[in-house]
């Protein structure tokens, strides 16, 4: 790690703690040798994994019933857990990383034993608290709380910055769960197909399963293949092995050569949130030989990012003026560009703009504010045939509801009923098996219901977990991506993630997630998920019913605060279906002279 050099020097004292720290989890006879281990697991990378205790069991989500638990609800969090960890899911597994570079499902091996010993134990008159990857114990509950709550990477404010975050790491006392990593909910590639990355092991699996066509290492190639699927209008999907600051410089050259313009739309999926150590590469080095330089000079390797994102910039801004959309997918890259001192700037614009759009503001922020988000569930059988009867369960539900909403609305159902009925066929599953859609509040509570009466009827043969990803309608409060179409002020206030974390704990959720970082990174946002186990039920359905109705419509109040016309409406129109839920609705201003008139007096 590029920054453990640097710590080592400065703070022996940080070293110190970092090993006291993991030996705590092991009896005083095996503190000697694992000292030793460990030691040099920190000095090579800056972090004590605890390789040592990686599992010989092949890690794969299992069949709920082949865990050894006293509770359903205990057996599916197991079961999500090793979903998380599967190597043909995650991207690091011995690192217990799930994607994102850096976003983890636990700190160390230690940790995983020690939650599934608590999970194998538990009843449902325990909760399992989780400190970010530690678990503090098993503490009594009633059967109607959650079995467990996690916190990822809960630090006071005035010290929730990049440079204290490595030094907490390191002393193994926090973690970056990302999102769905650290919240157990990841659902492989379905949820996200991440990202952009010079590294050729991830390339090759994703090809391998499917969600690349054709790899390439060559540009020139890679550019004929470019123009081949555009002259024949064949879908392609087409991963290039190699920097992408050189496939965008190529890009632009054979638009300056040629006149023609080979790519329309633009963005960028690098892991900027972590850009000093593995998440970006700098396009003057070859891989290992960033590698290298990250550790033995870290300064410098940060200039060199800084030099690459210009050049990355530079190279979109003139494809751009040539015709090309571009829009920043929320993964920090214009924030680390405008930091590097990259041509970002929208004048004029206000904290949470750049000169190109963010994908929220553009699009999902209006999908959002009409309550619609990434829904999704897993068969916790791993039986396809729970899967397939899920799907056509959920295609039925959404064509029923399609018939009675605003064409604005109905368009989203069309679009999401389109996708259901392809999924299948088109073989997404990876790890568990597993299916998201985008649904909107209406929509998550009549699929889930009737999952769960299909399982009381036994068309469904097993549980089905359902859960979201944080990026969605209430779950995340980040002023660069979920929340940056919010023009109030509020952007940068996180109220809204942490009321949804609490909400969803006393409202029914199986587990429950409050995360720092997540997508835009560490400091940057605060985010939350849950899971919920549908068992088949009464009281399965009457905590769905009533924790997915709050799941949603507490973003969408928000928004309607802020002054979006779309989550007007959508509030307004659920407050009519549901008289218990009265929400404050904001009065807006007729005039804007009135505030002339009021400042200047």
């Amino acid at each position: 790690f590029s920054w453990f050099t640097q710590l080592l020097c400065k703070n022996f004292i940080t070293i110190y703690l970092a090993l006291r720290n993991a030996l705590r989890y092991f009896p005083p006879n095996l503190h000697a040798t694992l000292a030793t281990e460990f030691a040099q697991e920190l000095r090579q990378y800056g972090h004590i994994y605890m390789y040592r205790f990686y599992p010989t069991l092949r890690m794969r989500a299992y069949p709920i019933d082949q865990y050894p638990c006293r509770t359903r609800q205990a057996a599916s969090i197991m079961l999500m857990i090793m979903n998380n960890l599967d190597p043909a899911v995650a991207q690091f597994p011995q690192e217990l990383v799930t994607y994102g570079g850096n976003g983890q499902v636990f700190s160390n091996w230690a940790q995983f034993w020690l939650v599934f010993h608590y999970l194998s134990t538990m009843t449902e008159e325990q909760t399992l608290v989780m400190y970010s990857g530690h678990p503090l114990g098993l503490f009594p509950s009633l059967p109607s709380s959650p079995r467990c709550v996690i916190t990822n990477g809960m630090v006071i404010p005035n010290y929730s910055s990049r440079e204290e975050y490595e030094k907490m790491f390191a002393m193994g006392i926090t973690m970056y769960g990302q999102m769905t990593a650290g919240s157990y909910c990841y659902i492989g590639p379905q949820g996200i197909v991440h990202g952009t990355m010079v590294d050729e092991a991830p390339l090759k699996k994703r090809h391998e399963q499917g969600w690349l066509m054709e790899i390439t290492s060559d540009l020139s190639h890679c550019i004929q293949r470019i123009r081949e699927a555009r002259k024949a209008k064949m879908a392609l999907s087409l991963g290039y092995h190699g920097n992408i600051v050189d496939l965008w410089e190529c890009l632009y050259q054979e638009y300056k050569k040629t006149g023609e313009l080979l790519v329309d739309l633009g963005s960028d999926q690098t892991s900027l949130h972590n850009p000093f150590s593995g998440g970006y590469y700098p396009v003057q080095l070859a891989f290992r030989q960033a590698n290298q330089l990250m550790n033995t000079d870290p300064e410098r390797f940060k200039t060199l990012v800084h030099e690459s994102l210009r050049r990355q910039v530079a190279a979109i801004n003139k494809l751009s003026d040539a015709g090309m959309f571009f829009w920043d997918y929320g993964n920090a890259f214009l924030l680390e560009a405008q930091r590097a001192g990259a041509e970002v700037e929208k004048k004029g614009g206000g904290a949470t703009e750049f000169k190109y759009p963010s994908y929220v503001q553009h699009i999902m922020g209006d999908i959002f504010s009409l309550g619609f988000g990434p829904f999704r569930w897993v068969c916790t059988s791993g039986d396809p045939a729970d899967l397939a009867e899920t799907d056509a369960i959920a295609t039925a539900v959404l064509e029923e509801i399609s018939s009675t909403v605003t064409e604005q609305v109905r368009q989203q159902y069309n679009d999401n009923i389109c996708w259901i009925r392809e999924a299948g066929k088109h073989k997404m599953v990876v790890g568990s098996q597993a299916r998201i859609l985008y649904s909107d509040q209406r929509g998550r509570v009549s699929i889930a219901l009737a999952i769960n009466q299909a399982i009381a009827k036994g068309r469904v043969s097993a549980p089905v977990v359902i859960s979201r990803d944080h990026h969605d309608v209430s779950g995340t409060d980040s002023p660069f991506r979920e929340t940056s179409n919010v023009y109030d002020g509020s952007a940068f206030c996180a109220d809204m993630a942490v009321q949804n974390f609490v909400g969803d704990a006393f409202r029914g959720a199986t587990w429950v997630a409050l995360h720092n970082g997540g997508g835009v990174g560490w400091g940057e946002v605060i985010n939350g998920g849950f899971g919920l186990v549908l068992d088949g039920s009464e009281d399965a359905g009457q905590r769905a019913k009533l924790m997915l109705n709050w799941d949603v419509s507490n973003g969408v109040a928000r928004r309607c605060w802020s002054g979006n016309a779309n989550a007007y409406e959508t509030i307004q129109r659920t407050m009519e279906d549901q008289r218990q839920l009265r929400v404050t609705m904001p009065n807006s201003i007729q005039e804007d002279q009135i505030l002339d008139r009021a400042l200047q007096g």
